[in-house]
């Protein structure tokens, strides 16, 4: 399990005080307990802030694998779950606010396949043609909250799926969970990454020093893996993520070539590029046509999840080159209190 983290702001505050008083309630000097004040502080927030982003990481995490003493059955404390609501609610209003309304699935997804000519605006790139060493660094472990986790919330739409659909989604999935083998899991490939680059691979280690852009895209697989209503786009993210992997992993692999980070670190990329090339076409051509065959209205939330994982992957993109161009860190500083 993994220790609570410092508080971003008033939002994540409630959250992590709740969780460490070990009562059902939230914190009453933040009037978040009831519905109207809760509802005002979610929408007074930034949607792509700090604080909203780790509130609802938060209390996404009690769906995973939890927090030190924090009893199991927090998981379903209706008050964090009506303000989980809240948070979610001002987060999906961002999403449709950045995305295109009226495209199909088609539009959205063949868009994908096209590389664009010019390349600068890519972190995969600018790792493979001149990344330092601790850029590289940097970017695994941010991403260890995205890939420690990544493939657990897409297992969640299976029993939400049927017929070919399903027998898709799990085909891929059982590679992702390393095909019956734990040491192929691609979670454990990527901990074995995080090794070569002499980073602790421990399961939520550097949640504390992930920005607001790079929680964003493990709480958007966390919102759609969840919400039975959001199966569509859930399918649309998994397709996006599964369509977009084998350039930028080659890119990745390249440079972890390039730079000396270890054997695991350049497999786990060039791993990708194969196995991720094969997945794109059954969920193209399986996962997402068996499901718009089955349910033809869930077309346009297909095309959300992929504009919407586009959307916040690019806001990292920018987060990341920002930073590293100013020769800075793009993570959050160290709290005090060692973590």
């Amino acid at each position: 399990m993994t220790t609570l983290p410092q508080p971003r702001g008033p939002l994540s505050h409630a959250v992590v005080s709740a969780l460490r008083g070990g009562s059902g309630a939230l914190p009453c000097d933040t009037s978040l307990a009831a519905p109207a004040p809760r509802a005002a502080a979610a929408r007074a927030a930034d949607p792509w802030g700090d604080d909203l982003h780790l509130a609802l990481y938060v209390l996404y995490e009690l769906h995973y694998r939890g927090f030190d003493s924090v009893a199991d059955d927090r998981e379903w404390d209706p008050e964090l779950l009506a303000l989980r609501r809240e948070l979610e609610d001002a987060f999906m209003g961002a999403l449709r606010e950045g995305t295109a309304d009226g495209r199909t699935a088609a539009q959205a997804l063949d868009e994908l396949l096209v590389e664009p000519v010019d390349l600068t605006g890519s972190v995969s790139h600018h790792l493979a043609v001149e990344g330092e060493l601790w850029q590289v660094r940097e970017y695994a472990a941010l991403r260890s909250l995205y890939h420690l986790k990544e493939a657990d919330p897409h297992l969640w739409v299976v029993p939400r799926l049927r017929g070919r659909a399903k027998a898709a989604m799990v085909a891929v999935e059982y590679d992702e969970f390393g095909a019956g083998r734990p040491e192929r899991i691609h979670a454990r490939l990527f901990a074995d990454l995080m090794a070569d680059l002499g980073l602790d691979n421990t399961y939520g280690h550097y949640l504390d020093r992930a920005p607001a852009p790079g929680l964003a895209a493990v709480n958007l697989m966390s919102l759609f893996g969840l919400h039975r209503a959001l199966r569509g786009a859930l399918v649309g993210h998994f397709a996006a993520v599964e369509i977009t992997s084998p350039p930028g992993s080659r890119r990745l692999a390249a440079a972890m070539s390039r730079l000396g980070a270890g054997p695991a670190a350049e497999h786990f990329y060039a791993e990708h590029v194969e196995a991720d090339a094969v997945h794109e076409q059954v969920v193209r051509h399986e996962l997402v046509k068996g499901l718009l065959a089955d349910e033809p209205h869930l077309d346009a939330d297909v095309a959300f999840g992929a504009d919407a994982t586009g959307l916040v992957e690019e806001r990292l993109t920018r987060h990341l080159l920002a930073a590293w161009g100013n020769g800075r860190s793009a993570l959050q500083q160290a709290p005090s209190h060692g973590r």
